[in-house]
């Protein structure tokens, strides 16, 4: 028998459209095997989170963000590391899409990935992510870690991954956030 096919939701913490990380995120889109889909969220037309707004009503493009988080199987977070932390892009999604009522993150299957220019991959602001999301009860995967390094030198000048071992680590991410996924469905 066939297993279902997953849906994944990505995020990008970078709005800029040439980004390593959206080029990582396209990258692991053109990689997902066919039991996977992968669909990406654009952030950029999110308000800076607003207590006052949202005591009103979630705005629209907030309230679509909390609805394709709630409708994923799991959440693929790729971004980049800003100042030894998350960008204020991810955290102000994060920050909207968490609130009350029904958070939608609580329980949600969850990995990231993240590539930089120079030598962290983008490893404090995943470590920081992972932080956040323990309050949110989100879990995560923990191997394999995708910090994709000196990016320049990984993707081509269209944009396109091009080292081997990298396409194979976010295989290898996406085929164990599937597993991981299942199992958590299964509990």
């Amino acid at each position: 028998m066939a297993e279902e096919k997953l849906h994944f939701l990505a995020i990008c913490g970078s709005l800029r459209q040439g980004s390593y990380n959206r080029m990582a995120l396209r990258a692991a889109i053109a990689l997902a095997p066919p039991e996977i889909s992968i669909e990406s969220f654009d952030i950029a037309p999110l308000p800076p989170y607003d207590e006052d707004v949202r005591a009103k009503g979630f705005p629209a493009e907030v309230a679509r963000l909390r609805q394709h988080i709630a409708d994923a199987d799991a959440i693929l977070f790729v971004t980049p590391e800003y100042n030894y932390s998350l960008p204020g892009v991810l955290k102000n999604a994060i920050d909207w899409a968490s609130r009350p009522p029904g958070q939608p993150f609580d329980g949600k299957p969850m990995a990231v990935m993240g590539a930089s220019p120079g030598q962290s991959g983008a490893g404090r602001a995943q470590h920081h992510l992972r932080q956040v999301m323990i309050y949110l009860n989100g879990h995560f995967l923990n191997k394999p870690e995708v910090m994709i390094r000196e990016a320049a030198s990984r993707f081509d000048a269209a944009g396109e991954l091009t080292d081997e071992a990298t396409r194979g680590l976010i295989r290898e991410l996406l085929v164990n956030l599937a597993a991981w996924t299942r199992r958590l469905k299964a509990r």
